[in-house]
Formats: structure tokens, C-alpha cells, sequence
């Protein structure tokens, strides 16, 4: 059923290739500009889909099994194409940064099996206050990651280094969301393998 809540879930997946492409070229500051605008404008609906829907009452299965694609589609893309255009190296640790977006998106992979295999077994997983806050800092970082391809002069100096601002923020937090994907990937699998042989 395609209700307001479920076609502000659908506009986010449309948007993703749009988002690829305004990050795609790292010189060009309007299209990172553009692509922080997007990013937050999806991050609003996915804050707006599930109020509206809860709100209303119209909570539905396609939703349901919607949000959480759109939520990875989003982080995924922004993963890969911020890895990609060298936005994951970092002034001291060069491309080490990278294995924070891995563990991030193996822990989705992971995770979405492992709720599929126990949405089977009728074994509900509920999300928990630590998922939300890893959440928060993985949007938080890939917003901040954005931002510093749409403000390169946004400088200051750490340790005798001139640094991005925003950069720098975005792979401070990036390294949280990773740890907290750890900690919350962690629990989820202690759920699973109680129900498993």
C-alpha cells in the first residue's frame, strides 16, 4: 500500500543514484554542497516515514520491510563512493580509516541475515538505545564527510597538521559508529545463537 510514510521511504532509495552521482567528482565543492542538502533531506524523511506511520497508524508490512533497505541502500552507497574518491583516508592513519566503513557495512550484511533467519523462527529483535546512538554517529560522519568535499577551506590546525573541520569530525565519528557497530553486532548475534542448533 502506498501511503505517504511508504512513498517518503521509496523517495529515499530514488535518491540514492542522485546522491552517487553529486559525489562522485571530489573537486567539485556545488555538487558535495548539493549532495549534504540531499543527504539531510533524506535523513528528515527517514526520521518522518516511521513518525508519520506510527503517528497515523499506518504502519504497514511494505514498510516494514522497506526502512531498513533504504536505510542501508544509503549508507552503503555513501560508504563506497566516499571510498572511492579518497574521502576515507586521513591525515595520519592514510587509508587505515577505510576498515571502519567495512566494519559498518559487514555488520549490516550480518545483521540483516541474522534478524531474517530469526524473524523465522518468530524471534523479534528489538532495535536497542545503543543501535539508535550507533546510528546517530554514522549519519553524523557521513554527513560530516559530505561537508568537508563542500567546504575544503574550512581549516584548522591539530598537532602542527592543518586539517578539514569537517573531515575530521566525520572520521572521528565514523571510528564511534564502527565501534558501536561492534558492540551492537555483538549483541544481536548473542541473541541469534541461542536459537541456533
Amino acid at each position: 500500500m502506498l501511503t505517504l510514510p511508504n512513498m517518503l521511504t521509496l523517495s529515499r532509495i530514488l535518491a540514492v543514484p542522485f546522491l552517487a552521482f553529486l559525489l562522485w567528482w571530489p573537486e567539485w565543492q556545488l555538487g558535495y554542497g548539493l549532495a549534504f542538502a540531499l543527504y539531510c533531506l533524506m535523513g528528515i524523511t527517514d526520521y518522518f516515514d516511521g513518525y508519520l506511520a506510527r503517528s497515523s497508524g499506518t504502519v504497514s508490512k511494505l514498510g516494514v520491510f522497506l526502512d531498513p533497505i533504504a536505510d542501508k541502500i544509503m549508507v552503503a552507497a555513501v560508504i563506497l563512493v566516499l571510498t572511492a574518491q579518497g574521502w576515507l583516508r586521513g591525515p595520519i592513519a592514510g587509508d587505515f580509516h577505510v576498515i571502519a566503513g567495512l566494519i559498518i557495512l559487514i555488520r549490516e550484511i550480518a545483521v540483516s541475515g541474522l534478524r531474517e533467519f530469526l524473524a523465522d523462527l518468530r524471534v523479534s529483535v528489538p532495535v536497542t538505545r545503543l543501535a539508535k546512538w550507533k546510528t546517530t554517529f554514522q549519519l553524523v560522519s557521513l554527513g560530516s564527510l559530505i561537508l568537508a568535499g563542500a567546504l575544503p577551506g574550512w581549516m584548522m590546525e591539530i598537532a602542527g597538521r592543518a586539517v578539514n573541520v569537517p573531515h575530521i569530525v566525520g572520521i572521528v565519528t565514523l571510528w564511534g559508529a564502527a565501534g558501536l557497530t561492534l558492540v551492537t553486532g555483538w549483541d544481536y548475534l548473542r541473541v541469534g545463537l541461542k536459537h541456533m542448533d
